[in-house]
């Protein structure tokens, strides 16, 4: 009696066990360049960790060519996916016919567009405060008052994040003078690197590092740089004086809960990379710590401290920002 009463209790837990295996949300990401890019990084940093807590089943592809991205999200969509991240900026057309096609599954995109009813939300990098900060910080450093500025593509995105940059150098030093390229790519370090040498041959000693690259020709150079995105201080740790950096968790962990509770809609998760959501942030100074000025830190905390206590704002600009010099 006792085997069998064993049996049945050893079914009903397996049972149980199986269907709460099932009810593991699954989340699928599509990129078009490889995770190691710093946007994309964001994301799958992100998602990586929702995974190791438990929340969801996680698969990625990287390196998805634009004329694949409608095949791939409607692969992962058909695989049972519930929430497909992932950036669209190239492919808006594709990923939002894609999701007209897959009512039932939600998507989260990166994207210059607006939201897609009934299942197409988009985000983006918001993090034009803690550029503005880290501007400051590089209008305090430079010594030539010219400072370089290498950008992907001059698309909403990577402009709002250069013009803050550049109020928050002139806040503290009125007289700086800024060099602005794009190099028609997101991920093409070697041809960055190239840009920021030539900048520096034109007298360029703080270089605005929007794309993977720059840092490289800063630290051959001698010169500094301020970094995007992500913290590469630790891997240039005499060269990169501070960044701006973006926190995806926010956005990504709202829109898990939402798709888990059943309310996910098409939305502008925009604001949730503000500082105020904890969505960015200015990077510790590090190893620049007690080389930046002590009045120049005093200053950047008093304006962070402002922003987040709502009484200074950020100037959203998306215009391509054009050289000064």
């Amino acid at each position: 009696m006792r085997s069998i009463f064993t049996a049945v209790l050893a079914a009903i837990l397996l049972h149980a066990g199986g269907a709460l295996a099932q009810e593991k949300l699954k989340v699928a990401g599509v990129y078009t360049v490889p995770v190691e890019q710093q946007w994309v990084s964001r994301i799958h940093k992100a998602l990586n960790a929702a995974k190791s807590a438990g929340e969801i089943d996680y698969v990625f592809s990287e390196s998805v060519a634009n004329a694949d991205y409608e095949r791939v999200l409607r692969q992962y969509a058909e695989q049972g996916n519930g929430l497909i991240i992932g950036e669209a900026f190239a492919v808006e057309a594709a990923a939002r016919k894609v999701a007209k096609e897959y009512p039932k599954v939600n998507f989260l995109l990166g994207s210059s567009g607006k939201p897609q009813a009934p299942n197409f939300s988009v985000f983006d990098n918001y993090i034009q405060e803690p550029a503005y900060l880290s501007g400051m910080v590089a209008g305090s450093m430079t010594r030539s008052g010219l400072i370089g500025m290498v950008g992907g593509y001059p698309i909403p995105e990577v402009n709002r994040l250069m013009h803050a940059f550049m109020e928050g150098a002139r806040e503290v030093n009125p007289n700086v003078k800024f060099m602005v390229s794009f190099i028609g790519s997101w991920f093409d370090p070697p041809k960055a690197k190239e840009a920021a040498f030539a900048m520096i041959d034109k007298g360029a000693d703080v270089l605005y590092a929007e794309r993977f690259g720059v840092s490289d020709a800063a630290k051959e150079r001698g010169k500094l740089a301020i970094g995007n995105v992500i913290n590469t201080q630790p891997q240039y740790p005499d060269t990169v004086v501070a960044s701006a950096l973006w926190n995806m968790e926010p956005t990504v962990n709202l829109a898990i809960g939402k798709t888990k509770a059943g309310k996910f809609a098409a939305e502008d998760y925009g604001e949730y990379s503000l500082m105020k959501h904890k969505g960015s942030e200015l990077a510790p100074l590090g190893t620049f710590e007690k080389k930046v000025p002590p009045e120049l830190a005093k200053k950047v905390k008093e304006r962070e401290k402002a922003i987040l206590d709502g009484k200074f704002t950020v100037k959203v600009v998306d215009t391509e920002p054009k050289s000064t010099m």
